[in-house]
């Protein structure tokens, strides 16, 4: 099966697409969209659209998995992240994915056992988990795999 895992915003969007295997996770693609904060929110959220798709037809995932807005610290950027994750929503949707979203603290759960793990916790457990000795720079990348990590996992237990 195919996973695209996706965390959500407007200046990054994190995704990967996650192949398993059996037992196995492999990491076949990783990487960020990033929108230029000098554009229109309007030009941003379509620039997401474009390259989302983008995604899709190149590696034609079975399923998405992405983040739930849940709580933020930063009233600022809670609508614009909404807003990202909507046209986000509307791709998937148009492409007939099957979608599984989850909160932060349930892929930290799922993860590394502790809804309340650092961001140190979850990298650990996600490179051991793709036996990668190297993630990607970026935390949003980074979460994106734990986000398909954390839909796989809850295949393979029924949850889904």
């Amino acid at each position: 099966m195919r996973i695209l895992g996706i965390d959500p915003g407007l200046a990054i969007v994190g995704y990967s697409i996650l192949d398993t295997v059996k037992d196995d996770f492999i990491l076949t693609a990783s990487g960020s969209i990033q929108t230029d904060k000098n554009k229109t929110d309007s030009k941003r959220l379509f620039e997401i659209e474009v390259d989302m798709q983008t995604i899709i037809d190149k590696y034609k995932p079975d399923r998405a998995s992405i983040e739930k807005l849940f709580y933020f610290k930063n009233q600022k950027t809670v609508i614009p992240v909404a807003e990202a994750r909507g046209v986000i929503l509307s791709v998937l949707e148009k492409n007939n994915i099957e979608i599984a979203e989850f909160t932060p603290i349930e892929v930290k759960q799922m993860i590394t056992g502790y809804g309340r793990a650092s961001k140190d916790e979850v990298a650990k457990i996600v490179a051991m988990s793709i036996k990668c000795n190297k993630l990607p720079k970026l935390d949003d990348t980074v979460d994106s795999i734990a986000i398909a990590l954390c839909c796989s996992r809850s295949i393979k237990s029924g949850e889904m």
